[in-house]
């Protein structure tokens, strides 16, 4: 282990209700934007800002994920579950106890930016970890004149630099347009595409993701060792 170089791994939390290919889009700008190992879905359980009604279970958005993701650096985890957290700022944190070394960023849309200040204890995360915006479609003029962004705009970096965000001391922020990916996972399921009635995916699948994703899954490398460490012997 000695010498080994700290995994760099993007978060992203969510619903993931259902997961759709905009998610992956962000996910794959950020594995070679950032230079990321890996990034880590983190499938909430339930989000305290979101409604329980039109809520699909938990396994069947595990199974959705795990059937969009389609990269093997793109891990699906329902790790919330593990960790025994609720709000994204206290996931980080147990993360950041349980994997010192790991160089984490959170990774989040525009819309979320705008939004952020709804979130438990949301300037606390800006202190905990590198974040990554991604712009998207509408958003960007809204999220950059959010509260958030004039709080911590002193600590907005280049997006030049952006393969050095994961080694910025927090806070540090950066804003990545281009690249705009349209897929709405309110837009998929006003139009029916995403009934929570059944979930998505069939009742097999169902039952692998609650296997496989109940604290995490992944492949034995350096990355899968970390997640291992975080939850307790699986890995997201």
């Amino acid at each position: 282990m000695a010498g080994r170089r700290a995994p760099r791994i993007g978060l992203m939390g969510g619903s993931f209700n259902p997961a759709h290919d905009g998610h992956r889009h962000i996910s794959l700008r950020a594995l070679r934007g950032l230079r990321l190992d890996a990034v880590w879905w983190l499938v909430s359980p339930q989000n305290p800002l979101k409604p329980t009604a039109g809520m699909a279970p938990l396994a069947a958005r595990l199974a959705r994920a795990g059937q969009v993701a389609g990269h093997r650096a793109i891990r699906v985890t329902a790790i919330e579950a593990a960790l025994g957290t609720r709000y994204t700022v206290d996931t980080v944190a147990a993360l950041r106890r349980r994997l010192p070394r790991a160089r984490f960023v959170w990774l989040m849309g525009a819309d979320n930016l705008a939004e952020v200040t709804r979130w438990r204890r949301w300037p606390a995360l800006f202190a905990l970890v590198p974040i990554a915006i991604f712009d998207r479609p509408a958003y960007s003029l809204e999220a950059l004149r959010s509260p958030a962004a004039a709080r911590f705009g002193r600590f907005r970096g280049d997006a030049r630099r952006l393969a050095a965000l994961p080694d910025m001391m927090p806070p540090a922020w950066i804003f990545v347009t281009g690249g705009l990916h349209r897929a709405s996972a309110t837009r998929i399921r006003r139009q029916g595409a995403w009934p929570a009635a059944d979930g998505g995916g069939t009742s097999g699948e169902r039952r692998q993701a609650e296997t496989r994703h109940g604290a995490g899954n992944g492949n034995q490398d350096t990355v899968g060792a970390a997640g291992r460490a975080a939850t307790g012997g699986s890995t997201p």
